[in-house]
């Protein structure tokens, strides 16, 4: 493995955040397959074991973490520091949907909870895995999972929409100061996806849930996969993107940047 010039990842390691299902499983897998000692956390303990005995690596963990939790947060990059002697690639990607309600009913305490899991949590793994790589001089790359509702509103429901908002501003300020350290900051942003998080919010199968974003969608022909965000997130994670900073990679097939009001079909 160590001279297959495939590995995209080859000696690099990676903490993900929310790997236990879903966008965060998919991305553990991938980085593993590219040759990164991954950190696989979560706060589903028993599928985190289950997917990094799956993979059955040496060079993936499970580390149990609450993102809200900032002291969990900094307990996680040390493990990460001592179980693999460094620390690359950051991939928070852990967040809930939050509560489904009309704005004129918006519960605030699950808001303030859903800011905290989203943003908060985000920020706190940034800052932390930020330091670890000032201190041991690290050109690293921090990378969030943001949303098409940062884009649009109407696209999710409120507190999930304000939260994804959020992300996009707090990858640009973090930009704007760790590019001193070499250190790149971006987000990607994806359509609608079939993962067990949206699932259980909206109370429906995989597959009814890719249907309804299908039907929606502007390009036609594809179903999104949790594999082609992971694959967005490899692509900032890796060497390829040396030179983005301060990004958010839409998945989306166009669907933030055509108008949805009017068709020009004749």
């Amino acid at each position: 493995m160590s001279n297959n010039p495939t590995l995209r990842l080859k000696g690099k390691v990676a903490i993900v955040t929310g790997a236990a299902s879903g966008i965060g499983e998919e991305t553990t897998r991938l980085f593993v397959a590219n040759g990164a000692s991954v950190v696989a956390v979560d706060v589903q303990d028993e599928l985190g074991h289950e997917v990094v005995q799956s993979i059955d690596s040496e060079r993936v963990s499970y580390h149990h973490c609450d993102v809200r939790d900032e002291k969990q947060v900094e307990a996680t990059v040390s493990y990460a520091l001592e179980k693999y002697g460094s620390l690359d690639v950051l991939f928070s990607n852990a967040g809930i949907i939050g509560p489904l309600t009309k704005f004129l009913d918006l519960d605030i305490d699950a808001f303030d909870n859903t800011m905290a899991t989203n943003v908060r949590g985000v920020a706190a793994t940034f800052k932390h895995a930020a330091r670890a790589m000032v201190a041991r001089n690290i050109r690293g790359s921090l990378i969030c999972t943001s949303s098409v509702s940062a884009s649009l509103g109407g696209t999710g429901p409120h507190a999930y929409t304000i939260s994804k908002h959020a992300l996009v501003g707090l990858v640009r300020t973090a930009c704007s100061e760790l590019g001193a350290y070499g250190i790149r900051v971006n987000s990607v942003s994806p359509f609608g996806l079939g993962t067990p998080l949206a699932c259980k919010a909206f109370h429906l199968e995989p597959h009814e849930v890719e249907a309804n974003s299908s039907a929606l969608a502007n390009l036609k022909g594809i179903t999104l996969k949790t594999r082609h965000v992971a694959e967005a997130a490899l692509f900032l994670a890796s060497d390829e993107s040396a030179y983005v900073s301060g990004h958010n990679l839409v998945i989306d097939g166009g669907f933030t940047v055509v108008s949805h009001s009017y068709s020009t079909v004749v």
